[in-house]
C-alpha cells in the first residue's frame, strides 16, 4: 500500500507572518511526501493590513480556508473576543481539512486560537519560535502555545533550553534557527528608488539617501499609555530632521491609541521629514530594511532581521523586553530626548557586522524534514527528568 502524503496545515494570521513563512512554505510545497494545507485568517485577510491573499496568489499558493475572526476596536476586549471566535472558526476548518499536524508560529493571540482548537481536536501542533521571552501579553501567549504544542522549533539554544525546562519531551524540541532569516539571506529583490512616493501620505522620501524606518506597535500591557509613548517617538523623529518612513501599527490592543497619536501629530505639525505608510510586501520590506540607516521602534524585525543584516536599531520601551539581541540594538525608554540621542548614536555608528544568533543555514529544510518524518503523538505529559509524569 502506498504511503499517503502527510497533511501539514500551516496557519497564517498576518502580512508579516506570511512573509516570514514563505521560504518554509515553498520547501513544504515541493515535497511529494507532504500535502500542504494553508489557512489564512485574522488581519491577513483585512486589506488595511496588507493584501496577503494577492501575495500568496503571486507566489502560487492558494488557501484551503479563510477565517474571518478579527474584532475591531483595538482594545483588550477585542483581542479576547477575537481569540474566542478564532477557536470556533479554526475548529471548523480543522474538522473539514483533517490535517495530520498543524503548524503555528510565534506569540499572537490569533495563533493561540488555532493551537487551542487543534489540541482539542487531538491534532498534533508544531510551534515555531517557542521559548523566547518578550514584553506584553505575547510572552504568556507564546508559553501557552508551547504547552499545547507537541513539536517545537526554537530559533536559538537559549530558547530551546527554556522549552525543556517547561517539561517538553527533549526528542521533540529542536534548535533550528529562524526561518525568516533564511528568506532574508536569500533575498535579492531591490526596491525602486521612487516606489515609496507612490504609496502612503506625507513628504516624499529619497531612499537612495540616508533614511530611517520607524515601526512602533502598541504594547498590550500599557493600554492607556500607548498614545503618550508614540508621541515621544514622533517628537524625537520629527526633531531629528532625518527622512523617516513610518509604518502604521498592527492590530493589537492599543492600536487606536497609536493611530490617533500619529494622525493628530501629522495634522498639527505636517512633518516635512516623515512619510507614513500602512504596509509593504515581504520582498519590498526586506529590500527597504537593507537600505535603511536605522530601525526605530519596538518591532521584532529590529531584533531578528536587523541582527543578520547589521542594521542599527533603537529599541523603544518594553515590547521586546528580554529577547536575546545582537550588538546592533540600543535600548531607549519612552522619552523623546533619550530616543533622539540613541538614534544619533546609531546613525553615527553605521552598519554593524552580521550576527548569526538567530540564523542557521538550511533552517526551512530541517523543519520540513522533521515535519514530514517525525512520529506524531497526541497525548502530552510533563517530562520531568528521566520519566514523564503520569
Amino acid at each position: 500500500m502506498l504511503k499517503q502524503p502527510r497533511k501539514i496545515c500551516f496557519v497564517i494570521t498576518s502580512n508579516i507572518h506570511y512573509g516570514r513563512s514563505k521560504t518554509l512554505l515553498q520547501e513544504l510545497r515541493r515535497r511529494p511526501g507532504v500535502e500542504l494545507q494553508i489557512i489564512v485568517g485574522a488581519s491577513a485577510i483585512l486589506p488595511t493590513y496588507g493584501d496577503v491573499l494577492a501575495a500568496m496568489a503571486a507566489d502560487g499558493f492558494k488557501p484551503n480556508a479563510k477565517i474571518t475572526m478579527t474584532f475591531e476596536g483595538g482594545s483588550p476586549v477585542a483581542m479576547a473576543k477575537t481569540t474566542g471566535v478564532g477557536i470556533t472558526e479554526f475548529a471548523t476548518a480543522f474538522e473539514n481539512l483533517e490535517p495530520d499536524v498543524v503548524v503555528v508560529r510565534a506569540d499572537r493571540y490569533e495563533v493561540l486560537s488555532a493551537a487551542v482548537a487543534s489540541a482539542y481536536l487531538n491534532i498534533p501542533v508544531a510551534h515555531i519560535e517557542g521559548g523566547d521571552v518578550s514584553g506584553t501579553i505575547d510572552e504568556s501567549v507564546r508559553h501557552a502555545i508551547t504547552k499545547l504544542a507537541h513539536i517545537h522549533f526554537a530559533t536559538n539554544e537559549v530558547s530551546r533550553n527554556r522549552i525543556l525546562r517547561m517539561g517538553e519531551r527533549p526528542e521533540y524540541v529542536f534548535d533550528v534557527g529562524s526561518p525568516e532569516l533564511e528568506y532574508v539571506a536569500e533575498h535579492t529583490y531591490d526596491i525602486a528608488p521612487d516606489f515609496i512616493t507612490t504609496i502612503g501620505v506625507g513628504e516624499a522620501i529619497d531612499i537612495t539617501k540616508r533614511f530611517i524606518i520607524v515601526m512602533q506597535h502598541p504594547v498590550t500591557s500599557e493600554v492607556g499609555s500607548n498614545r503618550e509613548h508614540v508621541e515621544e517617538t514622533l517628537d524625537a523623529v520629527h526633531s531629528l530632521r532625518v527622512p523617516a518612513i513610518w509604518f502604521w501599527p498592527n492590530v493589537d490592543a492599543g492600536t487606536d491609541e497609536v493611530s490617533k497619536g500619529i494622525r493628530v501629530f501629522r495634522e498639527r505639525h505636517n512633518p516635512e521629514n516623515i512619510r507614513f505608510i500602512k504596509y509593504l510586501s515581504a520582498d519590498e520590506f526586506v529590500a527597504l530594511l537593507k537600505r535603511a540607516a536605522c530601525l526605530v521602534g519596538n518591532s521584532s524585525a529590529g531584533i531578528k532581521e536587523c541582527s543578520f543584516l547589521g542594521t542599527p536599531v533603537v529599541n523603544i520601551g518594553t515590547r521586546q523586553q528580554g529577547r536575546i539581541r545582537a550588538g546592533n540594538v540600543v535600548d531607549a525608554g519612552y522619552d523623546a530626548a533619550a530616543i533622539r540621542q540613541a538614534v544619533q548614536q546609531q546613525l553615527a555608528h553605521g552598519p554593524y557586522a552580521s550576527s548569526t544568533i538567530y540564523y542557521k543555514p538550511g533552517a526551512c529544510r530541517r523543519i520540513a524534514d522533521i515535519l514530514e518524518s517525525i512520529d506524531l503523538y497526541t497525548q502530552k505529559r510533563f517530562f520531568d527528568g528521566d520519566q514523564p509524569a503520569q
